[in-house]
């Protein structure tokens, strides 16, 4: 991937970037794992010192990256209330896009690509996280707790909330 096209992408991202949850800890700037941890330690002292039962429950989506349907990449920006301008940005980057496989008895034709994130982009993390956000929507709503670092998951939920 080009130079310039990943510096188009940081553009898109830095414009695209208030629309991710506060619960996102992957990918997101100032954020990282010892942050979620240290959130993750302090719910539990809560609640396990005032003798309340609290549950973690822990997600790790194995190789999500590669398989995200870009159709649903679309539905969830339009569903985080991107404007249309951006989406069409963002899927200009998609359109046309094909691959090769090489396998022990050689390469495979080009085809048109559907699903997955582009490797090597900018961008694709914070699609990633986007994507993450849609996907937890509705457990964030029962269960304010819950923790995302990229493609893991941790859902929180204290004795008052079982």
């Amino acid at each position: 991937m080009s130079h310039s096209m990943k510096l188009w992408e940081r553009v898109v991202e830095a414009r695209l970037r208030r629309e991710i949850s506060e619960q996102q800890y992957g990918f997101m700037p100032r954020k990282s794992t010892t942050d979620a941890m240290f959130a993750l330690r302090m719910l539990m002292e809560k609640y396990t010192g005032g003798q309340k039962e609290f549950h973690c429950f822990f997600v790790d989506l194995e190789k999500v990256y590669d398989r995200v349907p870009q159709e649903y990449l679309w539905y969830c920006m339009r569903t985080s209330e991107v404007a249309e301008k951006y989406i069409r940005v963002v899927q200009d980057t998609y359109s046309g896009t094909s691959t090769m496989v090489r396998s022990a008895v050689g390469v495979t034709d080009a085809f048109n690509m559907k699903v997955g994130l582009h490797q090597g982009s900018a961008l694709s993390p914070f699609l990633f996280a986007m994507v993450m956000d849609s996907l937890t929507d509705k457990i964030r709503q029962v269960s304010p707790w819950t923790m995302m670092l990229a493609d893991d998951i941790v859902i929180c939920r204290c004795g008052d909330m079982l």
